[in-house]
């Protein structure tokens, strides 16, 4: 059941530390859109912390969704595949709520959405995102905004540094303090991203607060690593050169959100940033503050051993922007060459890969190479990391292959089988009409599990390897896939 559902429904009030909020509940579900957990960044908040929201006393209406942080869509192809939905409004530091009817005496798990998008794109807006799905199956479902691009990952001389995901953490903070009001329970509290998401999700399982914030995690699909200042640095340099101004809180405060974004997009000449082989894009920053360590590094420590982690990608995460966009039709044996060695991959892994798969044109191998040398090889190092210091992973891979565009099992075609809302427009854009019900059914109990019990339905990660994977038949467990192409790739 997605937010179009038009059963008959009754205004519902829950108390919040700010103030009352006023959502809507019909067949069995509460839902509170856009409550805000932060105040506006606008003015003398702007390129701040977040600060807390000011208190309200009559109801405050929560029946439609709030605003979204500024943003620009996808350009191109992505764009008709990757879904973007602007709501103008200074008040984009909210979250949305999906919950069971309240139940007195017992409290519900909490599982809290970071979207992705290159840290530049997406929202809780995206009917893609809609909780109703977990909160049928007993689930209280948090989806939160945070800010994104300039707003929420410039380098400034005089700025605090990832104010996204500082805006995350104060998100969680709201969480722990009010979702009992709406059933749900403090101290089960997961959280899961998705892609830039994701990354943040590791960023926040090393943070030295993690355990008083969440107790599970979910990271699909993400990269891993936080880069050096000055490394992250490289995107809010070109901004400041593009509009001729320096890279301070000052002057890039003086400019209107529009403003900032035209500037993003021609800094990006319309290139997607959200791709790993675009090195132009905004990235989490090393920071004393949120930051301390690289979260890859940190997690290969054995850092957040005691916070059951679920994890996994799609088989062909890259095909996501070579092949729709026309990239991989254009990609030859010396190209090829010439980004593999930007990757540091090495011929033979690329023999390898090739012989494998005697059919596919130097694009699609470089995509295979690309998804598993940038996200499957590192989680399975996580994975294995944390099994050396008795920390309990599961891991996974979707495998179902969409008819749309060519994409296969690329970036992101699992969304709607793990939200369960194949019959989202969003949904068929990246799916098609006919995707199986009987795998989103599967992906998503796994989801809930997770949440839930801390068991997705599978056996921990241990030596050999064992990966879920969805791919729409029997979704079996397979140990050890392609184990000499990850070899060939560490």
């Amino acid at each position: 059941m997605t937010s179009n559902d038009q059963r008959p429904k009754t205004p519902v009030i829950r108390r919040t530390l700010s103030g009352p909020v006023q959502g809507l509940s019909g067949g069995g579900i509460e839902r509170f859109l856009g409550i805000p957990y932060a105040a506006a960044p606008v003015g003398e908040l702007r390129f701040a912390l977040p600060a807390l929201p000011e208190s309200w006393s009559a109801p405050r209406a929560t029946q439609n969704l709030g605003p979204t942080a500024p943003q620009a869509p996808y350009p191109g192809v992505l764009g008709r595949l990757l879904p973007t939905r602007n709501i103008i409004g200074d008040e984009f530091l909210n979250l949305n709520i999906y919950a069971p009817v309240p139940v007195p005496g017992a409290l519900r798990p909490v599982l809290v959405w970071f979207h992705g998008g290159s840290l530049a794109h997406g929202s809780n807006a995206i009917e893609l995102y809609d909780g109703s799905a977990f909160a049928r199956d007993a689930v209280v479902f948090v989806s939160v905004n945070y800010r994104l691009g300039a707003e929420g990952f410039s380098v400034l001389e005089d700025a605090p540094l990832n104010l996204g995901l500082a805006d995350q953490i104060a998100a969680l903070e709201w969480v722990k303090a009010n979702i009992e009001a709406f059933g749900g329970d403090p101290e089960r509290v997961s959280i899961c991203g998705h892609s830039a998401g994701g990354n943040t999700v590791a960023a926040l399982l090393v943070h030295p607060r993690a355990s008083t914030l969440f107790s599970r995690a979910i990271i699909q699909s993400a990269p891993l690593h936080a880069v050096p200042v000055a490394q992250a640095r490289r995107m809010t340099l070109r901004i400041a050169r593009d509009l001729g101004i320096g890279a301070t809180r000052e002057e890039f405060s003086s400019l209107s959100f529009q403003a900032l974004l035209a500037s993003q997009e021609r800094v990006n000449g319309g290139k997607n940033g959200a791709s790993p082989l675009n090195s132009v894009g905004f990235a989490l920053a090393l920071d004393e503050h949120l930051v301390p360590v690289d979260p890859f590094e940190a997690l290969l420590a054995g850092a957040a051993q005691d916070i059951p982690l679920l994890i996994g990608t799609t088989l062909d995460e890259a095909r996501l922007w070579l092949v729709p966009t026309g990239i991989a039709a254009k990609i030859n044996k010396f190209r090829l060459a010439v980004v593999r060695r930007k990757l540091g991959i090495t011929t033979a892994a690329v023999r390898l890969f090739a012989q494998h798969r005697p059919q596919a044109s130097p694009g699609e191998v470089l995509a295979a190479l690309a998804g598993d040398k940038l996200l499957r090889v590192p989680l399975y190092m996580i994975a294995d990391a944390r099994h050396r210091v008795q920390g309990q992973s599961f891991v996974y891979e979707f495998a179902w292959s969409s008819p749309v565009e060519g994409l296969g099992a690329a970036h992101g075609v699992d969304l709607p089988f793990v939200f369960d809302t194949l019959g989202t427009d969003d949904a068929r854009a990246v799916v098609g009409g006919t995707a199986p019900q009987s795998l989103a059914g599967a992906m998503h109990e796994a989801w809930v599990c997770f949440v839930s019990m801390e068991v997705p339905g599978w056996q921990p990660w241990d030596l050999t390897w064992p990966v879920k994977t969805f791919d729409g038949k029997q979704n079996p467990v397979v140990c050890a896939p392609r184990e000499d192409e990850c070899e060939v790739l560490s």
